[in-house]
Parts: structure tokens; sequence; C-alpha cells
């Protein structure tokens, strides 16, 4: 316990000191320019963010982007999850949806962005951006899971009859799992960079993007610092409590399963 005491205090010491230097760089920087318009000293932005914070209407915004970038989230893990696990059982659909990862791979975000602004309301655009954005990285990450699984443990569960049910918990889940992680944390950083872009050029009322949007237009430059500022506050924040929830219940859960059929454990 002790061993892990100083390992995080050792990581929190680190983090505060990176911070403490590139704040330290900012501030030199600003002082520098000499031109709160051209560029915002840390002092002006954090004010401003207190500012802002203070209000109702920055907790209405904060929670409008917030529920796009989550529900985008959700959205792409099981539309991903399931379009590996179709493309990984059938070659077919696997030569005929490999394209379309590559498309949307490949594609800038903001085509997607304006073509949609066409198709489909502003207000729901955020969300179908960050899905489109999202799920070729849990699909590309879950999929590459489900081709690491041992084929000899693979064949094990079929010498013992393992039912579907104790298969995907014995094996599958905990082989997948970490590429899962993994396209979480991916996952979180590209939904808040998609679905802020998304904000910005489709304007949909109440979000951070337009924001960020407005104050381009009317350089407020310590505003803009500032709702950037909350952007990246936020992304770490949930990015922390995802990652911690998803590690919490794979560990209570142990992917284990009770079966009259078998007692052999993988």
């Amino acid at each position: 316990m002790k061993t892990k005491a100083k390992k995080i205090l050792f990581v929190f010491i680190k983090t505060v000191l990176v911070m403490g230097f590139w704040i330290a760089v900012w501030a030199l920087l600003a002082k520098k320019v000499g031109l709160e318009l051209l560029l915002p000293s840390p002092k002006t932005t954090v004010i401003t963010l207190f500012e802002l914070i203070k209000t109702y209407t920055f907790w209405k915004i904060t929670l409008n982007s917030l529920m796009n970038v989550l529900i985008g989230i959700i959205v792409s893990l099981i539309i991903g999850s399931v379009l590996a696990i179709m493309t990984e059982k059938s070659t077919v659909l696997n030569a005929l949806l490999s394209p379309l990862l590559t498309v949307i791979k490949s594609t800038p975000v903001a085509s997607f962005i304006i073509l949609t602004l066409l198709w489909i309301e502003r207000d729901t655009i955020p969300v179908f951006i960050i899905s489109l954005i999202v799920i070729p990285i849990v699909w590309s990450n879950i999929s590459a899971g489900i081709r690491s699984v041992d084929k000899n443990l693979h064949e094990v569960s079929i010498v013992y009859s393992f039912s579907p049910l104790k298969k995907a918990l014995k094996l599958y889940i905990p082989s997948i799992f970490p590429f899962f992680l993994a396209a979480c944390k991916a996952s979180l950083g590209m939904a808040w960079k998609a679905g802020i872009s998304a904000e910005i050029l489709s304007t949909p009322k109440d979000t951070i993007g337009t924001e960020l949007y407005f104050s381009k237009t009317y350089f407020s430059t310590e505003q803009l610092f500032a709702w950037t500022l909350t952007v990246i506050i936020l992304s770490f924040i949930i990015e922390k409590i995802l990652i911690f929830l998803i590690q919490k219940i794979a560990d209570r859960s142990k992917f284990t399963v009770k079966d009259s059929k078998s007692d052999v454990k993988l």
C-alpha cells in the first residue's frame, strides 16, 4: 500500500510540475505578445472561466455538449461492436463493409459536417458526426480483439461443450477487453474533437462549439480560451471516470459464469 501511495504521489507531483511548466510558457508568451486580443494570459483565461461558471447558461451549454459526446460514444460502442462481430464472422460482410471503414477514416471531418448540414437537423449533427468518426475506432479495435483470441483455448471450449454465454465470458471478453478499453480511451478524445467541430460549423443552440464560433466572430479571445479550457477539463474528467467505471465493472465481474456442462476453467 505504501508503495502504491508513493507511486500515486509521484505521478501527481510529476503532473503538477509538467502543467506548471506549460502554464509558465503560456504566461511568458502572453507577456511577450502583450495583447490580450491575440493571446490572453492564464490569469485572464481563468478569471473569465470563473465568471462563466457562475452563470446558469454555462452549465446548460456544457451539459448539452456533454450529452452530445456521451450519446455519440454510446451509439458508437454499440454499432462498432456489432459491426466488428459481424465482419469477423462473415468474410462476405467484411469484404463489403471494409471499404466503408477506409472511406470514413480518410474523409475529412469537415466534409461530413458540411454534407450533413444538407441532410439532417443541425441539433442532431454533433451526435451523428461523433458516431461516424468513433465507430471505425471501435470497429477496428474490437475486430483486433476478436482475432487475438487464442485458438487453442477456442478448441478447448468446443471439446468441453461450453455454452455460448460461458464461451463469451471466459474466452472472448477477456481477450477483447484490453482492445475495448483502448477503443474507449481513443474514442473520448476523438469524440470531443469531432463533436466540438460539428458544433462550430453547424452552430446548434446552446453548445460549446457555438460559443467558440461566437467568440471568434466577436473577437472575444478570452472567452474562446475559457471555453477551450472547459473542453480540455471535461475531456480529461470524463475519460478518467469512464475508464475507471469500465475497469471496476471488469474487475468485479471477472468474466466468470457457472455452467452445468463443464467445470473446466480457462
